[in-house]
């Protein structure tokens, strides 16, 4: 069989990654320097490569970040109580296989929606199914859901998320159907997938936000427990990079 053969059968069984890299080693000779074993393991590697950039173009696009933001850009030299540490041990996402959540703290402006962004891309680089999601907007979404007959469909992908990124929770007062659709999304996760959820209230004005003493302690009780903290201190990130 000849390369041009060769090559149409790998493009038929969506091979394109093995494709490629064969048609590269069989034009520039450099087969010849490889062993069998190794040139099988090249042709492997490039096929696995293709495939996982493929996939992480899938996620990050699904995930539809706020910003689109790494680990490699975030800010630690600016003083706002961001434990570096603390931070880079959350890099492997084993926080996410434990089925743990983040929550992040601090006034507006100071970075919570950037660090967030970065560490659900890092849940999508280790291939973490993700979305992001302002929570009004996806209260907003909800409420559209349970008039048009969609609620249940919305809640099974919310619960099937690997990752759900809560952005600006508490910013107004919760009313009785928001707290229910909380409930029920923390319910359905609760020690089954993991949240994060940035907000510029601390955590024990919650309760207050909430409203509803008892669903309340069953949301706060689901959430706080088994969570991280990132309490962030300072002033803007905005007005330091526009004075820059």
């Amino acid at each position: 069989m000849n390369v041009k053969a060769t090559m149409q059968k790998l493009e038929e069984m969506r091979f394109g990654g093995f494709a490629r890299a064969y048609k590269e080693v069989s034009e520039t000779g450099v087969n010849r320097e490889f062993t069998s074993d190794e040139l099988i393991a090249h042709l492997v590697q490039a096929e696995w490569d293709d495939r996982y950039n493929k996939r992480l173009k899938r996620l990050l696009y699904r995930a539809r970040f706020r910003y689109q933001a790494s680990f490699e850009e975030i800010d630690f030299s600016t003083r706002r109580n961001l434990d570096k540490n603390q931070l880079l041990r959350f890099s492997p996402c084993d926080w996410i296989t434990k089925c743990q959540n983040i929550i992040i703290t601090g006034s507006t402006g100071v970075g919570k929606s950037f660090i967030a962004s970065a560490l659900g891309h890092q849940a999508c680089q280790y291939s973490y199914k993700t979305l992001y999601s302002n929570c009004s907007k996806l209260f907003d979404k909800l409420k559209i859901a349970k008039a048009d007959g969609s609620y249940i469909k919305e809640i099974n992908k919310i619960e099937k998320l690997d990752l759900l990124i809560l952005d600006d929770f508490g910013l107004k007062p919760l009313d009785n159907n928001q707290r229910l659709m909380l409930l029920e999304i923390f319910e359905d996760r609760h020690g089954r997938r993991s949240t994060i959820i940035t907000s510029q209230l601390p955590v024990n004005k919650w309760f207050e936000i909430i409203g509803e003493p008892t669903i309340a302690d069953a949301i706060l009780d689901r959430l706080v427990h088994s969570s991280h903290r990132i309490e962030l201190e300072g002033e803007s990130m905005r007005k330091k990079h526009k004075n820059n």
